[in-house]
């Protein structure tokens, strides 16, 4: 553990995956399908940190989509630029998967493009810092709780990863 990459909050029945093992990221179209996504991936694998162990998958998709996720999950009618859910713990007892499966960060492209402009940001550069905090609420992070610990994270990982820090 190092102060630029702290290790990320425990929940019941996390099994800690190897050292050697990295991230690996998917990026679709929310169907499954494999989605072109300047780099996303890779950028994503590399930005995370060190904790970030297994396979996440991306979603990129409409505003509409999103709205009717967070209908369906949060009990909000309205479009937000990012969720995250978090695969389920290994239950007891039953041995983990060689690579664990993060969870799924889904990105509302729409939401996300208004907000590159606003910042003066491309969109590529918007669904990076979108699935980089996704993938944070994937391993435990709280920023509505957690007194700016993922907020000061996330803003090391950004500059170290040459995104702009606001």
């Amino acid at each position: 553990m190092t102060a630029d990459d702290p290790d990320p909050p425990r929940r019941m029945g996390a099994v800690r995956p190897r050292s050697a093992d990295r991230l690996r990221v998917a990026v679709t179209d929310g169907r499954g399908r494999s989605r072109p996504a300047a780099g996303l991936s890779a950028w994503l694998s590399a930005a995370a940190p060190r904790s970030a162990v297994g396979e996440v998958a991306v979603a990129l998709v409409g505003d509409r989509k999103m709205r009717d996720l967070n209908r369906q999950f949060r009990a909000i009618d309205k479009v937000t630029d990012v969720l995250s859910f978090p695969a389920d713990a290994v239950p007891a007892g039953l041995r983990p998967a060689p690579t664990p499966f993060l969870g799924d960060v889904v990105i509302a492209t729409g939401r996300a493009a208004r907000q590159a402009r606003a910042a003066g940001l491309s969109e590529s550069q918007e669904w990076r810092r979108l699935a980089l905090h996704g993938v944070l609420h994937l391993l435990g992070y709280d920023h509505e709780q957690d007194d700016g610990q993922m907020e000061r994270l996330e803003r090391r990982l950004r500059r170290r990863a040459g995104l702009p820090v606001d």
